[in-house]
This record gives structure tokens, sequence and C-alpha cells, in this order.
């Protein structure tokens, strides 16, 4: 009899968990695809110095933009209560192609550089824990840096630049609205898509240690407005 009722009670104890399993209390781990759309724009590109004289001009009618860009990547994160979750985002760093814009479109693709933006969010969702339907909203925050930028177009570089260019960019944190939604396939296992707003501008400093034309150092400097929409279809498994 004994053993009946503890085995009756594990059972009963088993379902309650597995009835509220994105209730207060839930970790869950995700993973899926991620595409990233800047929606840009740019200041034109300014020379700050030549041979360590400061100049501060800038080139009327040039810019540059970002293409868009997918990525694999994944989410962990904690039911605080049965409707507020936190939740960390990281995905492989992504790879964005600097393309020319205004009098610099015709030389194409300028260079690229890998974006690093860990992320951390609050969300609150929507309905009771139980709910197979599970729409949220959220705001966090971004870490952004990017690594291994550099100039690809030879043209661009000889051309415009007047010799080999290194480029190094600023860090910056930056916040995240976002919302989306979970659908529950089972107890566990839900599937999901989110979107999210970044507010976002990178300062790329261009360093020409040869320029042939000045026969000394240039610097210059290009400020991009990134503002990525960035979307993320995923699956995830609530424990």
């Amino acid at each position: 009899m004994k053993l009946k009722q503890a085995i009756t009670g594990i059972a009963a104890l088993a379902c309650i968990t597995g009835a509220h399993a994105q209730s207060a209390g839930s970790i869950y781990l995700t993973t899926g695809w991620f595409h990233l759309a800047p929606q840009d724009s740019s200041d034109p590109l300014k020379v700050l110095s030549i041979g360590g004289t400061p100049i501060n001009q800038s080139q009327p009618g040039t810019g540059a933009g970002i293409d868009s860009s997918d990525t694999l990547g994944g989410s962990i994160g904690y039911f605080i209560t049965d409707h507020i979750a936190a939740e960390a985002e990281l995905g492989i760093p992504p790879k964005f192609n600097l393309l020319g814009e205004g009098s610099f479109s015709q030389f194409g693709q300028l260079g690229s550089a890998k974006q690093w933006s860990p992320a951390v969010l609050f969300k609150y969702h929507f309905f009771d824990a139980q709910a197979k339907f599970r729409p949220y909203v959220g705001i966090g925050a971004t870490y952004v840096w990017f690594t291994d930028a550099k100039i690809t177009n030879t043209a661009f570089e000889q051309g415009v630049l007047h010799g080999p260019t290194s480029v190094s960019t600023d860090r910056s944190w930056a916040p995240v609205f976002n919302l989306g939604f979970n659908y529950a396939i089972t107890k566990h296992w839900f599937a999901g898509i989110s979107v999210s707003y970044i507010p976002l501008s990178v300062t790329a400093t261009l360093h020409t240690p040869n320029a042939t034309p000045v026969g000394g150092s240039v610097e210059s400097q290009a400020k991009i407005k990134l503002n990525p929409i960035v979307t993320y279809a995923k699956i995830g498994y609530v424990f």
C-alpha cells in the first residue's frame, strides 16, 4: 500500500512539473537562426589628420552601408516568475560586408568585419504558464564590438585612401527592444520567433601610414548607424 502511494505521489509530481514547464524556476535553452538586417545610414567620410596635422574635413557625397547577414545562435533563460524571464543570447559572430554608397558606390564592397553582440534581456510573457501560445515583450542591453575589420577593395584602398589601410572600430552598449512568441509543442519542447530592434552606431577609424600623394600618414573616420532589426527563429527545451 505504501509503495502504491509513493508511486502515485511521484507520478502526480511529474505531472505537475510537466504542466508548469514555463513557470517560475524553470530553465530553458534555445538554438536557431539569426537574421540581422541593418537599417543603415552613414555620415560622409571625414579626414581627421594628415601627417599628424588636424584637418577634420568631410568628403561630401561619400558614404557606406552594411548588407544583411545570417548566423547560428542560442540562448539560455530563467523564469523568475510565471511571466517574467531573464535571458542571455549569443550567436556565432556574423560577417558583415561594407558597401560603398554615393561616390563610393562605384567600388561595390569596400571591406568586411565580424560583429560580436551578446545580449541580456528581460521578457514579460502573456497568458498562463500552461498556455501553448505565449507572446512576450522584452527589453535589455547588448555590448557590441567588431573583429577582423579590414578593407578588402584594392581599387578603393589605392584610389581613395592612397595606400594600405588598417581599420579599428569602437565598442559600445546599446538597448534592445524585443517582441515575439513561443509555442509549446510538448510539455518541454517549444518553437518560436522573436524580433529585436537595436539602435546602434559604429565609428571606424582608418589609418593609412604611407598615403602616396601626401607622403605621410592619414587618419580618416567613418560613422555608420546600423540600427539592425534582428529576427530569431528558434526551437527550445524547458527543463
